[in-house]
């Protein structure tokens, strides 16, 4: 139903069987976490840090890095030759268009000046 108007039994329908994102679980636990956190920013003076100070940073693997990077590449989903054609041409259209009005816009204001300016100094 991606892109079509949804009636509103659908959206009913959806809203109920979609999960919420609320936590759900013990209240109690729920107040003490928030307790634990307002203390912790209270005694730091700011929100806690990412990085604790115990902990060394991991060093940096280029090959490791290098591995990742490429795999990543590889869940990307590529478009097609054609797709990008088609992309190519729609945009040079659509520049084409967008210069013809500016032109249109711009001859048309300025006829429009000159002509006031010619008024104003012929009186």
């Amino acid at each position: 139903m991606y892109g079509a108007r949804w009636s509103r039994t659908d959206l009913l329908k959806e809203l109920q069987t979609r999960p919420m994102a609320k936590k759900t679980g013990n209240l109690a636990a729920m107040k003490q976490r928030a307790a634990k956190s307002a203390a912790a920013v209270a005694t730091s003076g700011g929100p806690p840090s990412s990085t604790s100070e115990d902990t060394p940073k991991k060093p940096f693997n280029p090959i490791q890095f290098a591995q990742e990077v490429r795999a990543e590449g590889r869940k990307i989903t590529w478009t097609s030759r054609k797709e990008t054609w088609i992309t190519s041409v729609m945009v040079f259209i659509m520049v084409v268009i967008a210069a013809l009005f500016f032109f249109g816009v711009d001859t048309f204001l300025s006829f429009v000046v000159g002509q006031l300016l010619k008024f104003s100094t012929a009186g």
